[in-house]
């Protein structure tokens, strides 16, 4: 995917004139270091001294131990999984190389390189991943916990092979600030997991090449921090990831200004991108858990190095894992919201490892949980570790005496009722900043779970660049469980990662008190000239969930969509439909009663155009049941339509 001349004066657009001047700073700035680099300071008498405490790898698990050590014998073998492609690669890896479409980016001076351009590059994440390094901190993990110089040789090898292929400013893996900066996080790690290996500093403090491009990323990362209108969790992973390096490679004569100016930016950037009830604003649940991932790795770095924290770093770190507590379903599942990349802030585990459960443990470990939270049984080795280096702090701040259920200023409501019930009601923002990069046109849409198991199911992500009709699917209102009019979406793109106008959504009432009845009622004026309410109630008693669409307007054509989770089969009869499933052995049922008003379809694997798809993660789809209602709205909103959701069996 290449962009169009309109697409960069639609991105302008949305700029502000201190963005537009500082993007002009960087341009300038790029043409004079295609000629101009400069080589790292000489250092002398480095050391690395930010080490695990004794002790701390004798607390891992024995069973997380055990995972970790599997997944590390895999990657020894030379397997991985990225984003839905196998390869069996890993033992010598060629680093520019897109295993999915076989092509290999070009060579050349970073910032010409056209990495959006997927017939000259390949695809990008599938590049970039693996130079993230994250595979390497678990081959380094795997040498500390077992000791077996294996691991460490072959993290050794491929670093150097890396650095070599990778010299500064040249190539694709110097384009996006993102990618340096979890990297570095990734070398940090290493070094400290590597430290009772003979070769640790060998590798690292006394080779001026791992030096230097250590230094390198630095630089960069201070000239070109992500602005503005971009500056979402990818200047929080610059941030991160460059005081960690700051704080633990802190060889350099920058060193104290890049980690102050990295702190002073992550404290800001952790600030703007979470709402006071601790959710991330980009309301898109895995940026959520890298952001957190991300801001608990760094303060260990602080730590660690004895360096200071502002207080409001760790209160929003606080909120941000009370609120993680407060919205997962009853298997710990949070919310699938917004885009999802499978992006990782710090990887040390196996396969099989809860993420979620994972950050609620190191939340437990650091802040304390409280009563409400739910109970966490699965271990990790992650959360250990960071606990080792974070020195408890007390924080004066009052958390949630009980459970929230309506998070206002993200305008997530959480409905619960027997059975495990779970139901999340979307009427909050379109997104985060004037692009709203990962947004979805999903104003009012619906969640709805059965003790973990996706009933009516956000369909995911599937992909960012290269394939751009499954990107538009994916975001598009039809993509959601709410309501289309005149075949339009809610907010308007303007490309993959911008919408050009965005829906404005108000919660009028939210009632999660009484013990027998909840309830939740929004509206949204994303088609012009109507407006779609939409009212939920969730009857403890009847195990009912009622969901009420009203569009008050002229009559309209409507389309009404509820995406079934890819464990559920569905029978459909006119306007209802028999939903079955297993789970953990016994079957499940439930009766779906939809608007007798519409004319109901059921749609599956469909590709042309694409509907009746799930994406579990980033890279896989899987074809699930998607119901489509169609026919026209009563004028001036008299009546509506009704769907009722029963459990049973």
């Amino acid at each position: 995917m290449t962009m169009s001349a309109s697409w960069y004066l639609r991105r302008l657009s949305r700029m502000g004139p201190r963005e537009v001047a500082g993007r002009v700073g960087d341009t300038v700035r790029r043409r004079r270091w295609r000629s101009a680099r400069p080589d790292c300071p000489s250092v002398t008498g480095a050391r690395f001294t930010a080490v695990l405490p004794a002790g701390t790898l004798a607390a891992v698990p024995a069973d997380a131990a055990k995972r970790l050590v599997a997944e590390a014998d895999r990657l020894m073998y030379g397997h991985v999984e990225y984003f839905g492609v196998v390869r069996d690669d890993l033992t010598d890896p060629d680093w520019w190389c897109d295993p999915k479409t076989g092509r290999r980016a070009p060579w050349g001076y970073a910032f010409d390189v056209p990495y959006r351009n997927e017939d000259a590059v390949g695809d990008i994440k599938q590049i970039w991943e693996l130079s993230r390094h994250q595979y390497l901190t678990v081959l380094a993990a795997a040498y500390a916990i077992t000791g077996n110089e294996r691991y460490a040789e072959r993290v050794a090898e491929h670093l150097r092979s890396w650095w070599t292929a990778n010299p500064p400013l040249r190539g694709v893996h110097w384009i996006s600030g993102i990618e340096l900066g979890i990297r570095l996080l990734s070398w940090v790690w290493i070094r400290r997991l590597l430290d009772d290996w003979p070769g640790a500093a060998g590798l690292f403090e006394d080779n001026p090449v791992a030096r230097n491009q250590i230094w390198h990323h630095q630089r960069w990362l201070a000239a070109f921090p992500s602005r503005g209108s971009s500056a979402n969790n990818h200047v929080i992973a610059e941030a991160a990831g460059q005081f960690a390096a700051a704080c633990a490679f802190g060889w350099f004569p920058a060193s104290g200004r890049w980690r102050a100016d990295a702190l002073r930016s992550l404290e800001r950037h952790l600030r703007s991108n979470t709402f006071a009830s601790g959710l991330n604003r980009e309301l898109a649940t895995e940026y959520h858990g890298l952001v957190l991932e991300l801001g608990l790795a760094a303060v260990a770095e602080a730590d660690a190095a004895g360096v200071p924290v502002p207080a409001s770093v760790w209160l929003v770190l606080l909120r941000m894992t009370d609120a993680l507590a407060a919205v997962v379903d009853n298997r710990l599942r949070p919310p699938r919201q917004g885009d999802a990349d499978d992006g990782h802030g710090l990887v040390v585990d196996g396969a099989g490892t809860d993420r979620w459960a994972s950050l609620l443990a190191t939340g437990d470990a650091v802040f304390g949980r409280l009563a409400w939270w739910p109970e966490v049984t699965g271990t990790d080795v992650r959360t250990p570790l960071l606990a080792a280096l974070i020195k408890p702090t007390g924080l004066s701040v009052t958390r949630p005496a009980v459970r929230p259920a309506h998070l206002a200023d993200a305008g997530m409501t959480i409905l619960r009722g027997p059975g495990e019930i779970w139901c999340r009601c979307d009427g909050g923002p379109h997104g985060f900043l004037s692009i709203a990069a990962h947004a979805h046109a999903d104003a009012l849409s619906v969640e709805v779970r059965h003790d973990g198991v996706d009933v009516l199911a956000d369909p995911g992500t599937f992909c960012y660049h290269g394939q751009p009709v499954w990107r538009q699917y994916f975001r598009s209102t039809l993509g959601h469980n709410t309501l289309q009019l005149d075949a339009t979406d809610q907010s308007v793109s303007g490309g993959p990662f911008l919408w050009t106008r965005q829906a404005r959504t108000r919660v009028l009432a939210v009632d999660t008190s009484g013990e027998d009845v909840a309830g939740w009622c929004a509206e949204h004026d994303g088609y012009q000239g109507s407006v779609h309410r939409r009212r939920v109630e969730l009857t403890a008693a009847s195990q009912e969930l009622k969901v009420v669409d009203e569009v008050r307007g002229p009559r309209r054509t409507v389309r009404l969509a509820f995406h079934l989770g890819p464990e559920i089969a569905a029978d459909l009869v006119g306007n209802r439909a028999v939903l079955t499933w297993i789970r953990d052995g016994e079957g499940r049922s439930a009766v779906l009663d939809l608007p007798a008003q519409l004319s109901w379809r059921a749609h599956r694997g469909e590709t042309d155009p694409p509907l009746g798809w799930y994406s579990a993660g980033f890279g896989r789809k899987e074809p699930t049941t998607t119901l489509i209602g169609t026919g026209t709205s009563p004028a001036d909103g008299a009546g509506g339509f009704t769907t009722v959701l029963r459990f049973g069996g």
